[in-house]
């Protein structure tokens, strides 16, 4: 267990360290195509403190909404299995899944067929969805994989007994009647809770490399960007987006229960990759062009695989998860409140993909 916490509090340095490495890559290409933005009578003071502001604001509403369920485990009422967590969850994976389907996906289709790319082969088949459902399905296997993997090498640690042994305990559990019996049923329950453990942290680190992928993107954009109309909007939508997916990364990591240590590096990455992007987008302003042949299928290809990533863990590792966990389907008041939580938060995010 120590071992997979220890590797997954590294995995999100070289994921990190490989999409800095693709911005130079953003800023290349020689389209004719011209930005939509007014160029005429731009005041440049006017827009950096409008970015500036939209750094501190991205990065309080990011932290407050990823540390809401971490720091909600000190009050009894947002403790994971409390009904209100479940509430709490199903709202933030209608916001993951209305990320995937409504901001990042269109977005992705819009890069991939711009008039600016070459007909063949960008007019002539949907790489975006294509792209989108490979990463699904790249997702589904890593999650299977890891899982897997992590499982096996928990319970090989965790249960080094031979075929002896196994038939001892096996005799002792049939003695339900005498109090020999608690200790093979507690090694099952803490086996059964160390499985469900393991799932929970892989969860939480695809979910966050999804969101981190969409997260440097749209903040170098909005860095990049030199209009006042564009920014404005997007000031308070960015905010509001990074506060609700917070939310929904911020219970999985709670349900992963990591050490200390590796909470904060998460906690962090999240919230500084969108405020880093925007920083590094204010540097490149002057050489960055987003309509170029390469910025546009970059940024498309990104988009359209972490639109699959957050699509698939929103549908499968939350919804679906949730939604059949025994103890809901045993609550239909439950049921009704989960439901109408993931409605508003899908409709909420829906809503901001008029700004952002």
């Amino acid at each position: 267990m120590e071992k997979f916490q220890s590797c997954s509090s590294k995995m999100i340095f070289p994921i990190f360290s490989v999409l800095l490495l693709i911005l130079p890559v953003l800023v290349s290409g020689d389209c004719s195509c011209d930005t939509e933005e007014d160029k005429g009578g731009k005041n440049k003071h006017e827009v950096l403190m409008y970015k500036i502001g939209a750094i501190a604001s991205i990065l309080f509403g990011s932290a407050v909404g990823v540390c809401i369920p971490i720091l909600g485990k000190k009050f009894p009422a947002l403790k994971p299995e409390n009904d209100i967590f479940f509430m709490i969850k199903a709202f933030a994976a209608g916001v993951i899944l209305s990320t995937g389907f409504i901001h990042i996906l269109p977005d992705a289709f819009e890069q991939l067929t711009s008039p600016c790319l070459n007909q063949k082969p960008w007019g002539n088949f949907p790489f975006a969805g294509f792209v989108a459902m490979v990463s699904a399905i790249g997702t589904l296997m890593v999650d299977t994989f890891a899982t897997s993997y992590f499982r096996g090498s928990h319970f090989n640690k965790a249960n080094p007994v031979n075929s002896d042994e196994e038939n001892d305990h096996v005799h002792v559990h049939t003695h339900t009647t005498h109090g020999h019996s608690h200790g093979s049923s507690a090694a099952i329950t803490s086996g059964e809770s160390g499985s469900e453990l393991i799932r929970h942290r892989v969860i939480s680190q695809v979910l966050e490399l999804g969101i981190l992928v969409h997260s440097i993107i749209i903040g170098i954009s909005l860095g990049a960007s030199e209009s006042p109309n564009v920014i404005k909007p997007l000031f308070t939508a960015l905010t509001f987006h990074q506060f609700f997916e917070g939310m929904g990364l911020g219970g999985c990591i709670t349900q992963a229960r990591f050490k200390s240590r590796a909470v904060v590096v998460m906690v962090l990455f999240f919230s500084l990759t969108t405020p880093v992007g925007i920083a590094v987008g204010i540097g490149i302003t002057n050489v960055y062009n987003e309509n170029s042949p390469t910025a546009l299928i970059v940024e498309g290809v990104l988009d359209s695989a972490a639109a699959g990533i957050l699509i698939y863990m929103s549908l499968v590792d939350l919804l679906a998860a949730d939604f059949m966990n025994p103890k809901m389907q045993s609550n239909l008041k439950l049921q009704i409140g989960a439901h109408i939580s993931l409605l508003m938060g899908a409709g909420c995010m829906s809503i901001l993909a008029k700004w952002a």
